[in-house]
C-alpha cells in the first residue's frame, strides 16, 4: 500500500508508515513541496495508486464530484499535538489499513475510525 501524506500533516508520519514498510511520500518530497496544489496530490494519487492522507475537506468533495484521488484518509483530530497524531496512528494502524482496503473513504477522529465510503 502507497500513501501521500498532504501538507498540513507531520513528515513523521510520513517516515512512520515508512518504518512500518509501506511506501510513503509527504508533499515535501514533491517538487513544488508544500505549495503543491491539490489537484497535482489528485493526479499523483490516481497514477501511482497512493492513499491521501490529509486534514484537508477539499479532498472529500473531490473524491465524491471528481472521483479523485485513489482513496483517502481524512484526519478530523481537530488541534493535537504531532506526538498526539503519531501515537494516533501507532494505536490503530492495523484497522486503519484494512479499512483502506476495503474502502475509498476512512476518517480519522481523535476517538474513531469512521467509514465514509
Amino acid at each position: 500500500m502507497k500513501f501521500l501524506l498532504d501538507a498540513q500533516l507531520p513528515k513523521k508520519l510520513s517516515e512512520f508508515f515508512k518504518w512500518k514498510g509501506y511506501d510513503s511520500l509527504h508533499t515535501l518530497d514533491l517538487p513544488n513541496k508544500n505549495r503543491t496544489k491539490d489537484s497535482q496530490i489528485n493526479e499523483i494519487s490516481i497514477k501511482q495508486k497512493r492513499v491521501v492522507i490529509s486534514k484537508d475537506l477539499d479532498f472529500i468533495e473531490s473524491l465524491l464530484i471528481s472521483n479523485k484521488p485513489y482513496k483517502l484518509i481524512y484526519v478530523s483530530t481537530g488541534n493535537i499535538t504531532n506526538k498526539e497524531l503519531l501515537e494516533l496512528f501507532s494505536k490503530n494502524i492495523e484497522n486503519i489499513i484494512e479499512l483502506i482496503r476495503q474502502n475509498r473513504l476512512i476518517e480519522l477522529t481523535d476517538k474513531n475510525i469512521i467509514v465514509r465510503l
